[in-house]
């Protein structure tokens, strides 16, 4: 691994919002003005193929990513500010691994995002 790309996965490491590889473009060459959007896109596909890293499409038609989670969570977007924010939620976890018994299959993975308008705008975000 080159150093340029030690630096894009350090930058994606420390992330802890989704960003896209414009993002990391602009976080990475803050510390190596040298890196180019292109070591990025090869990087982020390499990382992605290598099943460290996790594309998402929260409907904004960018790509973001997040390293691949040691613990599974899901995700609520707000669809007025792009904020995403990870939850986890062990009723919901059962309910799903029930509903696909219930239709006669083993769960082996899922993925859950919801979009939301926030209900009180003067409140803080909960959540990460």
């Amino acid at each position: 691994m080159t150093e340029q790309r030690r630096i894009i996965a350090r930058v994606l490491s420390d992330a802890s919002d989704h960003p896209d590889v414009e993002m990391l473009y602009r976080r990475a060459t803050a510390l190596d003005s040298r890196i180019s959007i292109a070591t990025v896109y090869r990087t982020v596909r390499l990382l992605e193929e290598a099943n460290i890293l996790e594309r998402h499409d929260f409907g904004d038609g960018r790509a973001r990513y997040e390293e691949l989670p040691e613990e599974h969570h899901d995700h609520l977007i707000d669809v007025e500010t792009g904020a995403v924010i990870e939850f986890q939620n062990t009723e919901i976890e059962e309910l799903q691994r029930k509903i696909a018994e219930t239709l006669g299959y083993r769960l082996v993975d899922h993925r859950l995002e919801l979009y939301g308008v926030r209900l009180d705008k003067n409140e803080p975000a909960k959540g990460n």
